[in-house]
């Protein structure tokens, strides 16, 4: 008796968590979006109504996008960036923040390009990595080699990390999709991916994570 109950209760955990996690993720993701614009505008409300500022910041960013793709836009928003540039404290976080968003962004390449396996943190050891790119014709002038730039991400968080270059040859090059490779980073190996019965061509990468997550 006992035991069928302890089994209904951890296949109702099992059901539950990721459901109730995600509902809260949107529910926070929603309040947060909300929050920006919804508390100006509230107060010349006749009435409450929820989901305002959740809407105005669509629209805001909508129209963002629609100055940003013609010529007055484009001005502007060269404007903004000359005077980031020149404010001392607000220069460094404004470029940094903006190399990371058109390297996760960019329409002609991902950000990850495969997964490979590595020797780290020390021989015999292997971890998850993603190709982000050839190494800079500098570092392979001083080592000699050709090296190949991998990100190494923690679990279960994969946008923190570190980045290393190492040989190409020391490379193990996978089939397995981005996709598939983030998956099993953020559940900590319990989700592995299906073995790939076709392997792509030597050279074609998967589109990419970040690719597919935002079309």
């Amino acid at each position: 008796m006992w035991s069928r109950i302890k089994t209904f209760f951890v296949t109702g955990l099992a059901v539950l968590i990721p459901v109730v996690t995600t509902i809260y993720f949107l529910w926070f993701l929603f309040t947060l979006i909300d929050g920006f614009l919804g508390d100006v505008i509230r107060p010349y409300l006749p009435f409450p109504l929820p989901g305002v500022g959740f809407v105005l910041t669509l629209l805001l960013v909508l129209l963002t996008g629609v100055l940003a793709t013609n010529y007055l836009g484009r001005k502007l928003i060269a404007m903004g960036e000359y005077v980031m540039m020149r404010t001392p404290v607000a220069r460094g976080i404004y470029i940094t923040l903006k190399q990371v968003v058109d390297a996760l962004w960019r329409q002609d390449r991902s950000a990850f390009k495969q997964v490979a396996l590595v020797e780290y943190p020390r021989k015999g050891l292997y971890s998850i990595g993603f190709v982000t790119s050839d190494a800079a014709e500098e570092i392979e002038d001083r080592t000699g080699q050709k090296m190949v730039t991998l990100f190494i991400p923690t679990t279960p968080n994969p946008t923190s990390g570190l980045l290393i270059m190492v040989p190409r040859e020391d490379v193990i090059f996978l089939d397995m999709s981005v996709q598939d490779g983030v998956k099993l980073v953020i559940s900590g190996g319990v989700v592995a991916p299906r073995r790939v019965t076709a392997p792509r061509p030597s050279g074609q990468t998967e589109p990419g994570f970040w690719g597919k997550l935002w079309g």
